[in-house]
């Protein structure tokens, strides 16, 4: 086992993973950004490294700095969390040349994954279900238009480097297709460096279901279930929850045994998440693989009782896994509401600023993941979100009771959130029904 860890990452996942190190007797190093001199995780770590400017390409996308910092704390170890350089091969390699292991999957697997038209065909290879569409980026305008015509629309352009939904859009008829394209591609460009993109199916209002994986370096992969990443506003997850309604036994079997035949034809290690889109007929399709921790494994963690970034730490250090998936039990039900500084009646305009009181709710099945505090200045630079509020109890039905007055009980003074927009979905006859798809806040 390695001996001391640097958290690649800030806020609430970088507390999330310097209280898991803790728990396994590991030396934690955090970094920050001079924006971040007063943030949680650069508080509570055993040690902290300034590595730059406010900017993320100066400090948390800066692989220099961060290696550095390494070298300089004796750090054996790297987390990246998710987001930022958590999904960079490059980065990745670069970890393994310096001889410091790297809390995620081979840069091998991130590279051939991140790089969603060649996943596609992975999959296709693996006897997964794929939405029909490309077989691989699209080479011309030409190409675009003769595929167009054999997939029928609607249909979606998607960036092959792409992800939190950029250099995406959907097309609805033929002269549109150009446009959109273009369109696609310059974001995906400013965005990811990379102006490929792939076309696909577009399947009308399925819902998002994702797979939680964990896979060790000796062969041995399991899944832990479902997630229901359905209620999203602009491609963006907006709560989960998990178990999902649609799910019966069969169909979690069928699903979890294509994630793991995903996480097998890739050579994958480490925790992972195989998402798909499921239609009205319960029929699955790939969609893309997320090679890091995800936002909203709190939830996996409550119904499966396994902590996943506890497992990334141990697998990374080449244990194997200590159950099979006879082992995996799903149990109860848990819902998480991203709690997000920002104004929902102003278009949801970003929030930065002071926040000068805070209380967060309690009690039996209530998690809260957070790096804010009474007194901390949120900054401008970085995402809204400020806390994850997670709620588990044995039903459905008690969950999102628990859920209502757990926000009820959340207050944030100093800047605006969206803890009333969580509570109005949480009460929306819609969500209580679970028939909600991933289109229905853009309807609402």
């Amino acid at each position: 086992m390695f001996k001391k860890v640097l958290i690649a990452n800030r806020g609430e996942i970088a507390v999330r993973v310097i209280r898991a190190c803790r728990e396994l007797g590991l030396k934690t190093v955090a970094v920050f950004s001079t924006a971040d001199r007063t943030a949680l995780h650069a508080q509570i770590a055993d040690e902290a490294v300034c590595i730059g400017g406010p900017a993320t390409k100066d400090s948390y996308l800066n692989e220099k700095a961060i290696i550095a910092a390494c070298e300089i704390t004796g750090a054996d170890a790297v987390h990246p969390g998710f987001g930022f350089l958590s999904e960079n091969a490059a980065f990745a390699r670069n970890c393994r040349k310096c001889g410091i292991t790297f809390i995620g999957p081979s840069p091998e697997s991130i590279e051939m994954l991140g790089d969603k038209a060649a996943a596609k065909t992975a999959m296709k290879n693996a006897g997964v279900p794929v939405i029909p569409g490309s077989d691989g980026a699209v080479a011309s305008m030409e190409d675009a238009k003769k595929l167009a015509e054999e997939i029928g629309f609607p249909l979606m352009v998607k960036a092959s480097a792409g992800g939190g939904g950029r250099g995406i859009r959907l097309v609805e008829r033929m002269e549109d297709l150009v446009p959109s394209i273009e369109e696609a591609k310059q974001e995906a460009q400013n965005y990811f460096g990379d102006d490929s993109i792939y076309m696909e199916k577009f399947i009308v209002n399925p819902k998002h279901i994702e797979i939680q994986i964990l896979a060790d370096t000796h062969g041995n992969v399991v899944h832990l279930g479902e997630r229901d990443c359905s209620m999203q506003r602009r491609n963006q997850k907006v709560l989960e929850e998990s178990p999902s309604v649609i799910m019966t036994p069969q169909l979690r079997q069928r699903m979890g045994q294509a994630a793991v035949a995903a996480a097998k034809v890739c050579g994958y290690y480490n925790a992972g998440t195989i998402e798909f889109l499921v239609d009205n007929d319960c029929n699955f399709y790939f969609m893309e693989m997320n090679t890091r921790i995800q936002v909203e494994h709190p939830i996996t963690e409550f119904v499966t009782g396994v902590d996943l970034v506890k497992a990334q730490l141990k697998i990374a250090a080449g244990k194997e896994l200590p159950y099979s998936q006879e082992d995996i039990r799903i149990k109860g039900h848990s819902i998480e509401c991203r709690i997000n500084a920002e104004n929902p009646e102003k278009g949801f305009r970003p929030c930065p600023g002071k926040i000068n009181a805070m209380l967060v709710p309690g009690g039996p099945g209530v998690r809260i993941d957070s790096a804010a505090y009474q007194g901390y200045t949120i900054p401008p630079y970085y995402d809204s979100m400020i806390a994850k509020l997670i709620v588990y109890a044995p039903t459905r039905e008690e969950a999102i009771a628990k859920m209502k007055w757990a926000l009820a009980e959340f207050i944030v003074q100093g800047v605006d959130t969206n803890i009333d927009f969580q509570l109005s979905l949480i009460s929306d006859p819609m969500f209580e029904s679970g028939k909600y798809d991933i289109g229905y806040l853009g309807r609402r």
